[in-house]
């Protein structure tokens, strides 16, 4: 075959190609990597800290227990992504994860800000010698505080928080409206109750009828304070009576 007959042979091949579906395909990829270009563009620009950083966290809530420090030292790391990237429930559990903070609630304000609602815990008690238990019967673990100093103690099981924060409500209400004060209360492994009033009286109420039996208590007291000795124990572990340990010295207490 001779030069011309193979340059003829290929004029005809190109007469024969579909130009508009070629120039279609070019187009569509053209479209297609500028699309992508954009995209990865603009994935990069939202995830640049110093081109979009997070210029402020404002903080809202009554807050007696956490400070500004720890606020800063928890969210540190986070604050050196940029606005877009910073992930808003990596924020809230963060924060939640202070000591003395039960729930956060975290947005973001246009342009470049974090709005932040705190609610600290609402320590109803201290549980266990070591813990707090909340006013929802929740135990949390964290410092102590001048604040919280003169709470009531509480102890039992590490799953009766609820139980024993409940059983001193109910037993505190009784006692304080006859003028006592309930200080500590215990439920021990085999769920008997024992309380320790403001006076230093321990009171021994058993596994059953807690309410009656210091309602027991309050009925006889103004007779065994006619008594010069001091009131150590009173055992109230019996259907219709009472056992009274006595202190060893003749001082009495009358302070409730």
């Amino acid at each position: 075959m001779s030069w011309g007959e193979k340059g003829r042979q290929v004029a005809q091949s190109f007469r024969q190609v579909n130009w508009y579906l070629c120039t279609g395909l070019l187009f569509l990829i053209s479209v297609l990597f500028g699309v992508f270009w954009s995209a990865y563009s603009l994935h990069a620009l939202l995830n640049d800290a110093d081109a979009l950083p997070i210029e402020a966290v404002a903080v809202k809530g009554d807050r007696r227990f956490t400070s500004d420090e720890e606020i800063q030292t928890a969210l540190q790391s986070m604050l050196e992504n940029s606005f877009f990237s910073a992930d808003v429930m990596d924020v809230q559990q963060a924060l939640e994860g202070l000591p003395w903070v039960y729930h956060a609630s975290v947005r973001r304000e246009w342009p470049a800000r974090f709005k932040v609602t705190l609610q600290e815990q609402q320590a109803a008690a201290k549980w266990n010698g070591e813990s707090w238990v909340n006013v929802n019967g929740e135990v949390f673990d964290a410092l102590a505080h001048p604040q919280v100093a003169d709470l009531p103690e509480l102890a039992g099981p590490d799953d009766t928080a609820a139980e024993v924060l409940t059983a001193y409500q109910q037993l505190n209400e009784l006692l304080s409206i006859n003028g006592f004060a309930l200080a500590s209360l215990n439920l021990s492994p085999r769920h008997a109750w024992q309380a320790v009033l403001g006076n230093g009286i321990k009171v021994k109420l058993g596994r059953e009828d807690k309410m009656s039996r210091i309602q027991r208590f309050i009925n006889v007291y103004p007779t065994l304070m006619q008594s010069d000795r001091q009131i150590e124990t009173i055992d109230l572990r019996y259907d219709t009576g009472f056992a009274v340990g006595w202190h060893n010295t003749e001082k009495r207490v009358d302070d409730k």
